[in-house]
């Protein structure tokens, strides 16, 4: 997709993402903790932020002094960069990756900072006035009133998940199953170490100076039992408050830049990492579900490719039912995928989510020598998005 264009291996990190109002991050300007958190992260991957030319942000929620965008955040970050701002609701993690990749292959910038946040704890309520309505002014809460209608079907998004659960015949009994399954994966990866090697603590300080709180877990997980998960009354077909994500805070970021300077900022420069393709598809209304399972055929056609040839499966599954329907819709076990965690557990700050799920999976395609990464999620509009990467030895291709 973009041959000149590589991810640094190593030169990434995240927050952890704590639930809505579980945190000190939700009494923060998001943007600005961001590119701190961002200058912190380079400091610890000791790469110098002069690298820098470039920065792509993404988020999904107003914050204060939004319109100042990627500059502001960048000055936060310690550099004056040029950049701009990227948004495609849950896709939006992932897209500015890609973004960063095509500002890498057209030869417009050198190395790219890719940055991603949200906030949802306190999301701010917008007043439109509505000159041609008798009700003259509208309030929209920003988070909320966006979950609990799409302006194009009427419907919330939990009416896609169990739209798509009827659709395509989903056992309740699977879908608990695998929620517990996920979570189970989850608090493997955290006792093995590997949440340590991407995740980074962060102290929130307020305008005094003074703590706030030490962002240190991914607070609002709990473990899961197959018993509490049966008890949960249905919110809509195969879908309970245990096999839904939760809304959070957090941010994540990495570096796209060209082969050489990939090898000079990584600490293991043998370490190729290269952007492969990339496939985005709209499905039917109120099909949210399975449209990551059409994007992700829709990608392996493309590329002449199959599972089989894919090392590492991770998506962005804000509902259990995503899964069941891709493995129902690929013919692929859901076992596989999400080895190391995933959003349905960690929880959905939005614009960071699908970054710190690539950081994930290329982190685990490391672990296991290399091999083919493949990223995807579903995004508000029916929207799906699939993205393949590949991690191996530089000159061994």
């Amino acid at each position: 997709m973009f041959p000149d264009a590589r991810i640094p291996y190593g030169t990434w990190g995240s927050s952890y993402f704590p639930a809505w109002q579980q945190s000190a991050l939700a009494e923060v300007n998001i943007g600005q903790f961001a590119g701190e958190a961002m200058g912190k992260i380079l400091g610890h991957r000791r790469v110098p932020k002069s690298e820098l030319d470039y920065l792509v942000i993404g988020s999904t929620i107003p914050w204060h002094w939004k319109f100042w965008n990627a500059p502001l955040v960048a000055s936060c970050l310690g550099e004056r960069l040029p950049g701009y701002h990227l948004e495609q609701a849950c896709a939006t993690g992932l897209q500015a990756v890609i973004a960063a990749g095509a500002e890498v292959q057209s030869g417009a910038h050198d190395t790219v900072g890719v940055l991603t946040f949200d906030r949802t704890s306190d999301s701010p309520v917008g007043v439109f006035p509505e000159r041609r309505s008798y009700q003259r002014t509208i309030p929209l809460a920003d988070v909320w009133d966006n979950f609990g209608f799409d302006p194009a079907t009427g419907n919330a998004m939990i009416a896609t998940a169990g739209r798509a659960a009827r659709k395509y015949r989903v056992d309740r009994r699977e879908v608990d199953d695998l929620a517990l399954y996920r979570t189970e994966q989850y608090f493997e990866a955290k006792r093995s170490g590997f949440l340590d090697r991407v995740l980074f603590p962060f102290d929130v300080l307020n305008v005094q100076g003074k703590p706030l709180g030490r962002i240190e877990d991914d607070l609002g997980v709990r473990p899961l039992t197959s018993d509490a998960l049966r008890a949960m009354r249905e919110l809509d077909t195969c879908v309970t408050g245990g096999t839904q994500t939760h809304a959070s805070d957090g941010m994540a970021c990495l570096l796209v830049t060209d082969a050489k300077k990939a090898a000079a900022l990584s600490p293991r420069p043998e370490i190729d990492i290269r952007f492969v393709a990339k496939a985005e598809i709209r499905t039917e209304p109120s099909l949210m579900p399975e449209a990551p399972a059409i994007a992700v055929q829709k990608l392996l056609e493309r590329t002449h490719l199959t599972m089989d040839g894919i090392a590492v499966v991770k998506n962005h599954n804000p509902f259990a039912v995503n899964d069941a329907v891709f493995a129902k819709a690929l013919d692929y076990d859901w076992r596989k995928m999400n080895r190391t965690g995933c959003s349905l557990v960690w929880g959905h700050p939005q614009g960071p989510t699908l970054t710190r799920i690539l950081i994930e999976a290329l982190e685990e395609a490391v672990d296991l020598g290399g091999g083919r990464v493949l990223v995807f999620g579903c995004a508000a509009g029916d929207v799906g998005i699939a993205a393949l990467f590949e991690v191996g030895e530089r000159g061994n291709r």
